[in-house]
């Protein structure tokens, strides 16, 4: 007989304007972070500094429009770049095309975590 499994639920950013039926995406946290690594490697320090802080330890909060224009652009270089591996830079590119959703709106990219 199969012993049924219980799988924690792992902590998780619920980013807005996402590709989900109710408008918002779910990207675990050690997804983000490993993403800040990669951030770190692929683009130049100058350009990386908020994107890095947001990924590394991202806490609920509100982003400008403006600002969710520049975030989406970098996230989009990070997910092209080719030391990238295949899931994380999906995340990056579900990020960057949520973050250009809420800036071409020109509402605020909403972030807020979930256990």
């Amino acid at each position: 007989m199969r012993k049924p499994t219980t799988i924690d639920a792992e902590p998780h950013m619920v980013v807005s304007h996402g590709a989900d039926f109710f408008g918002q995406d779910r990207h675990p946290l050690k997804v983000l972070a490993s993403l800040a690594g990669y951030a770190e490697g692929c683009l130049p320090r100058a350009e990386r500094g908020p994107l890095v802080e947001l990924l590394k330890d991202p806490e609920a909060g509100t982003i400008a429009a403006a600002e969710a224009a520049v975030v989406s652009g970098l996230l989009l270089r990070v997910a092209r770049h080719g030391w990238v591996k295949g899931p994380a830079a999906a995340h990056a590119r579900a990020l960057a095309d949520s973050a250009a959703r809420a800036a071409d709106a020109g509402e605020p990219w909403e972030w807020h975590r979930e256990s």
